[in-house]
């Protein structure tokens, strides 16, 4: 598309150069941006992004928001710059920084999760959409995709859109006691697979059209 290639550019991280062109996504869905990486195939990897401040860019150790992108991104360069990372302007779950901040002194009060304090406070625990960013996937011709997340409903919207997924779980380590019992209360509230025990879910048995294959393997 004409318009993508007047945003191509190289950006350079960990010392190598990735080619990226950029789109933006905008409707009353939300806002959201599509970065997409060399020339990305079907079977690619793909990573949807909801905005974390604190985690994404203070690198805060009290989620694996950071650390799951960090990883998403060495996955893209490691099969040669090819992806799509698609960053959406979720904060908070949908709901806002300042609410997010909001829900954090409520859990510091009273040893509630985020999604209870989410509740005690009069809103949803998660109120975010992925439908634009499946569409967003479908537009660059896609028709299969390997989508690298832990959350269920990132899958589903993604297959909704008509693309068929390949679920790969991101294992990452908790790293701080905070970061932990998030990452069990998404793992319990949303039947999010555990970051750290992806492959237990594996051996279990991935639902149909998900493949929890945790790890990334230099020869796959």
């Amino acid at each position: 598309m004409k318009e993508l290639q007047a945003t191509a550019h190289s950006l350079f991280r960990k010392g190598r150069e990735l080619r990226v062109r950029v789109k933006d996504v905008h409707d009353e869905r939300g806002i959201g941006h599509v970065l997409i990486f060399g020339e990305p195939v079907d079977g690619c990897l793909v990573r949807i992004q909801s905005r974390c401040l604190y985690g994404d860019a203070l690198r805060s150790d009290d989620c694996d928001c950071g650390p799951e992108l960090d990883l998403s991104m060495d996955l893209i360069q490691a099969e040669g710059g090819q992806g799509v990372l698609i960053y959406l302007e979720q904060e908070g779950r949908g709901e806002s920084l300042e609410f997010k901040a909001m829900g954090l002194h409520v859990g510091e009060q009273t040893g509630a999760d985020t999604f209870d304090a989410y509740r005690m406070l009069g809103h949803p625990d998660d109120s975010r959409t992925y439908d634009h960013a499946a569409e967003a996937l479908a537009g660059l011709g896609l028709r299969t995709v390997r989508l690298m997340t832990n959350n269920p409903d990132k899958v589903l919207a993604v297959q909704s859109a008509g693309l068929v997924v390949e679920q790969v779980a991101l294992a990452t380590t908790p790293r701080s006691e905070r970061a932990a019992r998030y990452m069990a209360a998404k793992a319990k509230r949303r039947s999010a697979y555990p970051a750290n025990d992806a492959a237990a879910q594996g051996r279990q048995g991935a639902p149909r059209g998900r493949v929890a294959d945790t790890r990334w393997h230099p020869n796959r």
